[in-house]
């Protein structure tokens, strides 16, 4: 009974999921939309080649096409390419190997023996890249396809040349994969999770789990940063190739403005977790260890105008439409303050903090931090 019950919350999970993502792909733009386009796109590049090489012309191997032409629909345009042309390269290699092997040898199971590892070796050469396999996968058919003959070699590779082009076509006219939204919401979540991160510090009660949890969760801002920089790396290869790419590149602009993106959100979060680690330290070593109420007072301040400049960064910076001159003063008039209330918390530490060398350490490294942070702000 207790099986069936788990089962049973497993499928209901499961379906509902499903019914999410379907909601979500009929709903706008987005990453189930895209997978959606994807499927279809290589479901049809399939049927194509099928119709084609295995219900017009009748050819004894016509699997081979649409099962190339369905690899070949990939994620970006540059990739169907470069990995068609590899595997291309493969496939025929091991096309030949495994004719030439069985046509000397005269037996099929003598040249599986010997041209297999030959060519899965040779499937391990750099330029073949991750298509390499496919010298094996050529070898097979040739090997395990029947009466082995130069003409229906031949036909193999020609068979998956018109299937590689068919993939890469399909892909290239049908809606060409591009990952610009992908990459700005990265970039947009990271900037979010760094000024709820801060802001909440800033509210925060100088308690040591409830510091804990929140540096953990800085730590995890790291892995943002780098999921939003793999993100960039997809959007301009996906552009690489696209006749969509030039009239997207003039509407989101991803080139140097993203890089920069990128360097100030990787000061935000090594600064965040900076100031998380200092905070969830000074908690853990109890009340007589806290910093005066003036302190604290001022570099709460502080936090919340670094958290208000990082959510205009990042409203001003990956806007859908580009930045406007309000948004950009907007973003000015906050590094502007966030200046302001750093040069209040200088004045304040030397005297609050003066028998204590360690937290003057401490909250002199915060406060060059911060300078830097609001310094990267205002460059870019």
């Amino acid at each position: 009974m207790e099986w069936t019950r788990r089962a049973t919350w497993v499928v209901r999970r499961w379906a509902g999921s499903v019914v999410a993502a379907v909601r979500r792909a009929g709903e706008g733009p987005g990453r189930e939309r895209d997978l959606a386009v994807q499927a279809g796109k290589a479901a049809l590049a399939a049927w194509l080649a099928w119709a084609v090489v295995g219900w017009w012309l009748e050819a004894p191997m016509a699997f081979v096409a649409p099962w190339v032409a369905v690899v070949l629909v990939e994620a970006t345009v540059y990739r169907s390419v470069a990995h068609g042309l590899q595997q291309l390269a493969a496939i025929a290699v091991g096309t030949a190997v495994a004719t030439a092997g069985a046509l000397l040898l005269g037996s099929t199971m003598a040249a599986m023996a010997l041209v297999l590892p030959a060519v899965l070796l040779l499937g391990q050469w750099q330029r073949l890249g991750s298509q390499g396999v496919y010298a094996a996968t050529g070898a097979l058919f040739v090997l395990t396809g029947g009466q082995v003959s130069i003409v229906s070699s031949a036909a193999r590779i020609a068979e998956a040349v018109f299937g590689a082009v068919v993939g890469v076509a399909v892909n290239v006219l049908i809606r060409p994969p591009v990952y610009l939204r992908d990459a700005r919401a990265a970039l947009e979540d990271a900037a979010r999770e760094a000024q709820e991160i801060l802001d909440a510090v800033a509210d925060g009660e100088w308690d040591g789990q409830a510091a804990g949890s929140r540096h953990e969760r800085a730590l995890r801002l790291g892995r943002l940063v780098d999921q939003a920089r793999s993100a960039i790396g997809w959007s301009r290869e996906s552009m690489r190739g696209n006749p969509r790419g030039r009239h997207t590149r003039l509407l989101s602009s991803p080139g140097k403005a993203y890089d920069d993106a990128l360097v100030v959100l990787d000061h935000v979060a090594v600064h965040t977790v900076g100031v998380t680690r200092t905070v969830w330290e000074i908690a853990e070593r109890g009340e007589a260890a806290r910093p005066p109420a003036g302190i604290t007072h001022a570099y709460a301040d502080f936090l919340r105008h670094t958290a208000r400049a990082v959510r205009l960064y990042g409203r001003t910076r990956f806007a859908a439409g580009g930045s406007d001159d309000r948004a950009a003063e907007r973003l000015r008039e906050a590094v502007e303050d966030l200046h302001r209330t750093l040069d209040e918390f200088r004045r304040q530490l030397p005297g609050a903090v003066s028998d204590d060398p360690d937290a003057l350490e401490t909250y002199g490294t915060l406060l060059a931090q911060a300078h830097r942070l609001a310094d990267q702000l205002v460059r870019d």
